[in-house]
Parts: structure tokens; sequence; C-alpha cells
């Protein structure tokens, strides 16, 4: 089993996303949460029922590496 770790200070998407996401309706803004996945899959099945709004985290990814000329 595996572990989510949840930083909301680490979103791209914080402040745009964060009305409609299931961490801030359930849980308020916290800075950091960690979700197994188990409830991953049932927060995934909650929001596919329309009950919560789903996870919006975005994490940030390096962009491709560039050679100078």
């Amino acid at each position: 089993m595996s572990m989510t770790k949840i930083d909301c200070d680490t979103c791209v998407v914080r402040g745009l996303a964060c009305h409609d996401c299931v961490v801030t309706v359930l849980l308020g803004p916290p800075p950091e949460l960690t979700i197994d996945d188990d409830e991953l899959r049932a927060l995934d099945v909650l929001a596919d029922s329309g009950l919560v709004p789903p996870l919006r985290l975005v994490r940030p990814v390096a962009g491709p590496e560039v050679e100078s000329a």
C-alpha cells in the first residue's frame, strides 16, 4: 500500500481549484495531508457518485532539459 502526500502549498492550481477540491470541502485547506490507496479509492468512488468534488491536486513537473548552443 502506498501513501499519497497532499501538500496544498505545492499544488499549481491552488486558489484556482480549491473551491472544487475534495480536500477543501472535507477538511479545509490543510498545509499537508497523507492519504493511502484505500482512502484515495474511497474518495474517487464518492466523487464519481457526485457526493463530493474530486481531488484537484496538480503537482508541478520538471520541464524538458534544453541544451544551449
